[in-house]
């Protein structure tokens, strides 16, 4: 049997071009495809209950890995008695099990200071 290119050629070429498409589209900032800007987070700083209640409750609302309980003064005492530098240092930098920003990779370092005096004023 014998082949003619011309006659499978044809459909080898459509074939080939079907798989050779791109998987997808690239779209420029400020094409017509372009999604719009997405808006920045608030300006203001949020509070350190916020921080608390949104990162920092998940171990010191439970005690897990050795964080002091939030309300727990015995726990907190020893802590608070080294000076808030040091549990600013402590919190921002991380101690012991905690890790540095408690893991709030989107805290800033003054949102991280609010959140321990929370912690601090609601644990005396």
């Amino acid at each position: 049997m014998m082949f003619s290119f011309t006659s499978v050629g044809a459909g080898m070429t459509e074939e080939m071009k079907a798989r050779l498409q791109p998987v997808g589209d690239l779209c420029m900032s400020g094409d017509d495809c372009a999604a719009a800007p997405v808006a920045a987070g608030p300006a203001e700083p949020r509070s350190g209950t916020e921080v608390y209640d949104t990162k920092c409750f998940t171990c010191h609302a439970s005690g897990a890995a050795g964080a002091p309980k939030m309300g727990d003064a015995a726990a907190w005492a020893p802590r608070i008695g080294k000076g808030i530098e040091t549990l600013y240092t402590h919190a921002i930098g991380g101690f012991n099990g905690m890790p540095a920003m408690g893991l709030c990779m989107d805290c800033s370092d003054d949102e991280i200071k609010a959140a321990v005096d929370h912690m601090v004023e609601g644990s005396k």
